[in-house]
């Protein structure tokens, strides 16, 4: 088995707990934040439904890599979460798929100007930013959820409103 089968596996697996939460995102609710500095909740919540996509598509390119502006697109609709998260989904595998295990293995880096801001291969940098970070950011929306008083849903096991073991 390749190196990235593994990465898209988990990927495919995450997005769909991914997706539970995101049809919980309460659409009347997208300016809430929980503090001035905080991204609001419609902001969060594209973030969530877009990472995968779009680290994909910075962990495709050639390295180095310049450093990235970061832009979330708006979230006006929630109608809109569901087909995004597939939509970035299937272009993170799209990206991807085919990449060799000496590609995934050997040292990418983001730079700004000259100096190096990651260095690291491929793989950790995906394990790192496309997977683990977007568990970061998928917590924080289960918090901000829970905060509006929306029912949390099983994620890795029970949560105090959904038990899928019984």
């Amino acid at each position: 088995m390749a190196i990235i089968d593994g990465i898209l596996a988990e990927l495919d697996h995450e997005a769909q707990t991914t997706r539970r939460v995101l049809e919980r995102v309460p659409g009347d609710r997208l300016a809430w934040q929980p503090h001035e500095r905080a991204r609001t909740l419609g902001a969060l919540t594209m973030h969530v439904a877009t990472v995968p996509g779009s680290v994909a598509a910075l962990a495709a390119m050639a390295s180095p890599v310049q450093i990235p502006s970061f832009v979330d697109p708006p979230l006006t609709d929630v109608a809109t979460l569901l087909p995004t998260l597939d939509a970035s989904v299937a272009k993170a595998r799209r990206l991807l798929g085919d990449l060799p295990d000496a590609t995934m293995l050997d040292d990418w880096r983001i730079v700004d100007g000259d100096r190096d801001v990651v260095v690291m291969p491929r793989a950790m940098f995906l394990r790192a930013v496309l997977l683990n970070h977007w568990y970061h950011h998928r917590g924080q929306l289960t918090v901000y959820l829970r905060t509006l008083g929306v029912p949390i849903p099983s994620i890795y096991g029970p949560s105090a409103d959904e038990n899928p073991f019984l």
